[in-house]
């Protein structure tokens, strides 16, 4: 949690790249265009996590829309053991209503707007836990 970094004023070893070019390849790294030449936005990135072994979950696009999903450490390089959950998936406006309607006056004040709701998560440093039945919105514990 960047609370709990330790910043030194102090310069400790020599860079190994200038903080310019740090800069432009963090940009260039974040708005990394998809195969249409567009870009795709996540707005609950990093406030997602599966309600059913706690990991963040994954932004991923699938039918022209944004959503998150859990597969639970599971990877293509691995079988899936016959105990191990179902991935869990959900679309990102789905998380909008569910959230909105959760936090008593979000919905009036933010409405349906994604960008809204995702700013109010990241200034009250709220995540959204979610699993199949829901989701529930809670302070970030990690």
């Amino acid at each position: 949690m960047p609370q709990q970094w330790v910043i030194s004023m102090r310069v400790t070893h020599p860079a190994l790249v200038s903080e310019a070019d740090f800069v432009a390849v963090q940009a260039l790294r974040a708005a990394r265009p998809t195969g249409d030449g567009t870009t795709r936005t996540y707005r609950f990135a990093g406030r997602v996590r599966c309600g059913i072994c706690n990991r963040r979950m994954d932004a991923h696009w699938a039918n022209q829309r944004p959503g998150y999903r859990c597969r639970h450490g599971h990877t293509s390089s691995q079988r899936r053991t016959p105990d191990q959950p179902k991935s869990v998936y959900v679309r990102e406006d789905h998380l909008v209503a569910e959230t909105a309607s959760a936090i008593t006056g979000l919905a009036l004040a933010c409405g349906s707007q994604p960008e809204a709701v995702a700013r109010f998560l990241r200034d009250h440093n709220l995540i959204i836990v979610y699993n199949k039945s829901g989701s529930v919105v809670t302070s970030d514990r990690a």
